[in-house]
């Protein structure tokens, strides 16, 4: 399972590596491997909100997130985006931004560093509307319960999460973006512009892919009303496992295809773009030669890429249900840093570890729940709250 999992990710490390050695020495090398790591700290809460995304799409689709979304996730994110926002913001034709890039690499890495706000404001208020959606929705489980209870009361206000998320670009762009660290000078309709844009892409690529998602359920929902009793109880033997054989209905919000598979793969890549805008501004620090840095995040993606797809094989998020809510609190925490940073500038090492430590307490609390539980069976929603021991 771990080899067939991460084989490929062990094979492009290797000859990843070998290729860094090979035309850089030994400080390409050590570079390369620096960056990989980075990636993988800086994205592990990325790994498990796309499992969670990912376990409802079918096998094509899953294929399809693990070969067309790397290519995107390498080439396009860590490659060509930075070659584009330099394009953009210094208004040069592509090929001149990547003539700047092998050439020119201080003036490149002072373009990109310059494009931070913007970058940082869309960024920002996509992974704020993951999180906000997430905390003001009801759910079964809850890990922190005398937080979220009463926030799950809240969101039942229309737009609640769009008003906030709002306010916080507003506040944003009267404060940190007056007068910046990256490019200078005050940034505040940047900011505003890029954050409106973030904004909008979530609700548009969200709300067709969750459309689609609901009209799939509307869809089986009504093919079992249509099948009548007998089939029902069919189906409840074979879910049951009375002839040993798992059930061939699509369960509903599982397996998606389609057109809502597709918006749902837009979304995924779409976070997974969110993302990268820190690790690649950060991979700075390290480098400001571009092959090295697509190299080196290039390997840490498929890692992430790779860890997703275990966790849907295992059913981890499953076994382990406060797991969800550590990574979309790591999100909301990686979504004011990055605001946070179009002004000030916050350590890499913060940033990965405040998202670590966020799972990390989330998986704990899992694991004692179901340590508390025994093989009880489930607990009732109340219990859940007790049993999570936050």
């Amino acid at each position: 399972m771990l080899l067939k999992t991460f084989g490929w990710s062990f094979a492009v490390t290797a000859v990843g590596l070998a290729l860094a050695g090979v035309l850089w020495g030994w400080q390409g090398l050590a570079i390369v491997g620096i960056l990989s790591i980075l990636e993988i700290s800086l994205s592990f809460d990325n790994a498990v909100i796309n499992a969670g995304i990912l376990r409802k799409m079918n096998a094509f689709w899953q294929k399809i997130f693990l070969t067309v979304g790397i290519i995107i996730a390498v080439f396009g994110m860590r490659l060509v985006f930075p070659v584009v926002i330099v394009a953009v913001t210094a208004k040069m034709g592509p090929i001149e931004a990547v003539n700047l890039a092998i050439n020119d690499k201080p003036q490149y890495e002072h373009l990109v560093t310059g494009a931070h706000p913007a970058i940082a404001a869309f960024g920002g208020m996509f992974l704020l509307m993951i999180f906000l959606d997430f905390i003001f929705e009801e759910r079964e489980h809850k890990w922190l319960g005398w937080l979220e209870r009463p926030l799950a009361k809240m969101g039942k206000l229309d737009m609640l999460s769009v008003i906030i998320a709002l306010v916080v670009l507003l506040v944003s762009a009267m404060t940190v973006a007056t007068d910046v660290a990256h490019g200078g000078g005050d940034k505040s309709a940047t900011v505003l512009l890029s954050g409106v844009a973030g904004l909008l892409t979530y609700l548009i690529v969200g709300g067709i892919s969750g459309y689609f998602e609901d009209k799939l359920e509307e869809a089986e929902e009504d093919e079992d009303e249509d099948d009548g009793p007998a089939a029902k109880a069919a189906v409840a033997s074979q879910e049951a496992g009375s002839n040993g054989a798992a059930s061939k209905r699509p369960v509903s919000g599982v397996g998606l295809a389609g057109k809502a598979a597709f918006f749902m793969f837009l979304y995924l890549e779409v976070i997974d773009a969110s993302f990268s805008f820190d690790g690649v501004i950060s991979a700075f620090a390290i480098t400001n030669d571009i092959f090295e840095m697509a190299l080196g995040l290039g390997i840490g993606a498929m890692y992430i890429r790779s860890l997703t797809v275990f966790l849907v094989r295992k059913g981890t998020l499953d076994d382990y249900v406060y797991l969800e809510h550590g990574a979309h609190y790591a999100i909301g925490a990686l979504a004011v840093i990055l605001l946070i940073t179009i002004k000030y500038e916050i350590p890499e090492v913060v940033t990965g570890l405040i998202g670590v430590l966020l799972i990390a307490l989330s998986f704990w609390s899992s694991v004692r729940k179901n340590r508390l539980e025994g093989k009880s069976g489930k607990p009732s929603p109340a219990e859940s709250e007790v049993t999570s021991g936050v």
